[in-house]
């Protein structure tokens, strides 16, 4: 355990830190499971909904450096795929 104050608080900010990021990478989880489901009903209206909202997930994920650009970019590409392929 830290002495050091400053090395205290630094551990208190990863914390907060890792917190938020796991929320958002659970969001983003929850978000592609649901997309898939609605694909697995053949529910291509609801799925194209569900698509939109991964997209917007997506992009905040990298704008706050949780994901990388180019990850956010190939999922979002592999999703849209699927879609296609199923429709």
């Amino acid at each position: 355990m830290a002495n050091i104050k400053s090395a205290m608080k630094r551990i208190r900010v990863i914390r907060k830190k890792t917190a938020r990021n796991k929320m958002i990478k659970s969001q983003l989880k929850t978000a592609i499971r649901r997309f898939e489901e609605a694909l697995d009903h053949n529910q291509f209206d609801v799925a194209k909904e569900k698509l939109q909202f991964v997209d917007k997930k997506l992009k905040q994920a990298a704008a706050k450096n949780i994901i990388h650009t180019n990850n956010a970019s190939r999922k979002l590409s592999r999703l849209t795929k699927k879609l296609n392929r199923t429709v």
